[in-house]
């Protein structure tokens, strides 16, 4: 199939997608559902980010709530001191994180295996800490309020912060990352990092330079869960340590884990399904968290490419199911 073609058909899905969560947005009238969906689908970009580096490097992270929590900070810091605009905030704590992802990338993916993950781990941690004490920047354990303006790009903000609209915010959001995603990893850029996954030894003795493709993933991951963490920021107006903590790294994980990491759609279906479980079995049972503990074994055993990958296989199975040809019917019938 040709780039060409691969890129129109990723444009066509993205403006359905589109479309969809318009009609969403439109019909759907209880406040209470559309902040839950609100919430979902901000996790689903923040799935969405991990799951890249799990797809494309084939590197678990325990540590990517620091990406998630550092843009509020960024954001919050820059408009309480009134250093810049709202605008010039939002664009400085974006690009600003994927500049810090890009860096720390040439260290962290040079570690393999479990290793990578506990260095991760403590990365995240360490920012977790500073954030808990650093009193008179943060806030502390107490966090730290984000003083949005009257006004945002023009646009009044008691029109952005209603709940439709910041559903489809984040969906739009969620939707234009998984096409980006999608054309780069369709791109001999997405081939060539699957390959040094795959085999980094072979990749390198075939002349492919594997140490810069790795980071640019890594930073990539990095920058997809840093917008997860500004549309948060926005949604709450405020921020605090408890969004750094290795607790929340370990919930996009499991997400991933039940969405399946192996088409980009299935981190964000497992974040969806994760806060519709959750808000479910939370009504009838105090202890949900083993409930969908036990979910996620059952998951892991019956279906280990994730949810996504079951249905892929099953509607792969029902277009491959022969069909009789007229020839077949008459040989048939002679036959009888």
């Amino acid at each position: 199939m040709s780039r060409e073609l691969t890129n129109g058909r990723i444009a066509g899905g993205v403006a359905v997608a589109l479309a969809a969560g318009a009609v969403v947005a439109l019909t759907v009238t209880s406040e209470t559902v559309l902040s839950l969906l609100t919430q979902a689908t901000i996790f689903a970009i923040f799935a969405l980010g991990v799951g890249i580096l799990l797809r494309q490097n084939g590197m678990v992270s325990f540590g990517h709530a620091a990406f998630y929590g550092l843009g509020g900070y960024v954001v919050a810091i820059l408009l309480q001191r009134q250093l810049m605009s709202a605008e010039m905030a939002l664009v400085t704590a974006f690009f600003g994180i994927a500049l810090f992802a890009f860096l720390i990338g040439f260290v962290v993916v040079r570690v393999p295996g479990i290793a990578f993950g506990m260095l991760t781990l403590a990365l995240g941690q360490m920012f977790y800490q500073v954030a808990s004490r650093s009193r008179n920047l943060t806030g502390g354990a107490d966090g730290i309020n984000i003083p949005w303006p009257d006004t945002l790009f023009g646009l009044d903000i008691s029109l952005l912060t209603r709940q439709d609209a910041m559903f489809y915010f984040a969906w739009s959001g969620l939707v234009l990352s998984i096409g980006i995603v999608a054309a780069l990893m369709a791109s001999r850029f997405g081939a060539t990092t699957e390959a040094i996954r795959d085999n980094e030894e072979r990749a390198r003795f075939i002349g492919i330079q594997t140490l810069l493709p790795r980071v640019l993933i890594f930073t990539l991951s990095g920058t997809v869960t840093a917008l997860a963490g500004l549309m948060s920021a926005f949604q709450t107006a405020f921020v605090s340590p408890e969004s750094m903590h290795w607790s929340v790294s370990g919930t996009a994980l499991m997400m991933v884990i039940i969405g399946g990491y192996r088409y980009l759609w299935g981190p964000a279906l497992g974040a969806i399904v994760f806060f519709m479980s959750r808000d479910l079995v939370g009504d009838f049972a105090q202890h949900w968290l083993a409930i969908f503990g036990v979910a996620l074994i059952v998951v892991i055993v019956f279906a280990p490419q994730g949810i996504s990958g079951a249905l892929a296989r099953l509607f792969r199975r029902k277009a491959v199911v022969p069909q009789a040809t007229p020839a077949v019917i008459h040989k048939l019938k002679e036959r009888t």
